[in-house]
C-alpha cells in the first residue's frame, strides 16, 4: 500500500524537524533500532535536556514514536504511513558513508556490545542459580504446562530453543521430540545446560554457543522453535524473533514466552533486563512481519498475592502448508 501524501503543513513541519544536523543523526540512528535518551546522550555526546528537546520536536512532527517503559522512554522511527514514511525516506537518502553518520553507527555498535557484555556478565555470575532467580518472577509450572499443551496436538521431529539458558525447556520437551538443539551466547549457561542434559541422559539433545541475532543453523529446519524469557534481555528483540522465525519449517510453530508490561525497575537495574515486558500487539507485529500467523495469545497472571508479573505466551505458525492444503482441496473438488 502506498503511503498517503503529507499535507503542505505536515510536510513543512517534518522538514523543519528533520532539517537540523543532530536531529538527522537521531533519525539515522533510529534506522538501526530502538534507542533511549540515555543511549543518544552516550552516542551523540550531548546533554539529556538537549537530546530530549530534539526528540520532542521529531515526535511532534510525526517522524518518530515514543514508547514509555517504566521510568524509561524508548524511541523508534514512526510507523505512520505519512510522516513516518517521509522520515524513513529522508534517512534512506542520506549517504551511508558520511563520516559523521558512520561514526555514530560505530558508537552505537560499541554501546550495544557493552550492553551485551553487561548481560553476559550477569549470566556468568548467576549461571548456577538462574533457575532459582527465574522462579521468583514467574509461575514456571503453569507456563511450562501451557507451552506443552500448545503443541501437544502434533508430533515434533526437531526442536530449537533460542536462548536456552540452563536448558530447562530442552529437558521439558525431550520426551516429545526426536531431536532438540539449544542455542545460547553464554558459555557459563551452556555449561550448566550440558550438565543437566548429561544427568538426564538425553542423548538426542544438544546445546551450542551462538548468536541469537544470526543463528548458524539451516533455515526452515525445525518443527518447533521456542524463545522463553529471553526477549527482555535483548536490545533488538524484534531481530531475534525474525531470526527464530527463519528457523521454522513449513507448517512449524514458534512459541514466544515473556513478561507482560510491568514497572519493576529493579529487574532492569539489578538483573540486566533491557525491556520491562511486551504488549500483545508488539510481539504480534514482529511475528506477522516474519511471515508467521499468530494462532493464540495467552496471559498467565501471577498466582501468589505478592507477585506482580504476568507471563504472556504467543503461539504462531508457518501458514504455507495450510495454504497448500486448501489449494489441493479446491483442485480435488
Amino acid at each position: 500500500m502506498r503511503a498517503r501524501p503529507l499535507s503542505a503543513d505536515g510536510l513543512v513541519a517534518a522538514l523543519r524537524a528533520a532539517g537540523e544536523p543532530t536531529r538527522l543523526r537521531i533519525l539515522a540512528l533510529l534506522r538501526e533500532g530502538e534507542l533511549s535518551v540515555k543511549d543518544f546522550t552516550a552516542i551523540l555526546g550531548q546533554s539529556q535536556p538537549r537530546i530530549s528537546r530534539h526528540l520532542k520536536l521529531l515526535a511532534e512532527a510525526g517522524l518518530i514514536s515514543r514508547y514509555p517503559e517504566g521510568a524509561f522512554v524508548r524511541y523508534r522511527l514512526a510507523e505512520d504511513d505519512r510522516a513516518g514514511a517521509f522520515g524513513r525516506a529522508l534517512v534512506a537518502a542520506a549517504d551511508p558513508h558520511d563520516a559523521e553518520l558512520a561514526a555514530d553507527r560505530g558508537k552505537l555498535s560499541a554501546l550495544r556490545e557493552e550492553q551485551a557484555d553487561e548481560a553476559a556478565r550477569y549470566f556468568a555470575a548467576n549461571a548456577d542459580t538462574w533457575n532459582t532467580i527465574r522462579s521468583l518472577h514467574a509461575a514456571d509450572a503453569a507456563v511450562e504446562a501451557a507451552m506443552r499443551a500448545a503443541v501437544a496436538d502434533r508430533r515434533i521431529e526437531a526442536m530449537l530453543d533460542v536462548g536456552t539458558g540452563t536448558g530447562r525447556l530442552l529437558e521439558l520437551f525431550a520426551p516429545l521430540v526426536q531431536r532438540a538443539v539449544g542455542v545460547d551466547s553464554s558459555p557459563a549457561m551452556l555449561a550448566v545446560a550440558r550438565a543437566a542434559i548429561q544427568r538426564a541422559g538425553l542423548s538426542h539433545v544438544q546445546v551450542r554457543q551462538g548468536d541469537l541475532y544470526n543463528l548458524a543453523l539451516p533455515a526452515h529446519s525445525f518443527d518447533l522453535v521456542t524463545i522463553h524469557q529471553v526477549l527482555h534481555f535483548l536490545d533488538r528483540p524484534e531481530v531475534a524473533v525474525a531470526e527464530a522465525a527463519r528457523m521454522v519449517r513449513r507448517g512449524g510453530r514458534l512459541i514466544v514466552v515473556d513478561f507482560a508490561p510491568h514497572a519493576l525497575e529493579f529487574l532492569r537495574e539489578e538483573h540486566a533486563h533491557r525491556r520491562l515486558g511486551f504488549d500483545h500487539d508488539s510481539v504480534g507485529r514482529w511475528l506477522a512481519a516474519a511471515g508467521l500467523r499468530v494462532d493464540a495469545v495467552t496471559d498467565l497472571p501471577a498466582e501468589a498475592p505478592g507477585d506482580k508479573l504476568t507471563v504472556t505466551l504467543w503461539l504462531a505458525r508457518d501458514p504455507h502448508v495450510e495454504v497448500a492444503a486448501l489449494a489441493s482441496a479446491a483442485v480435488s473438488r
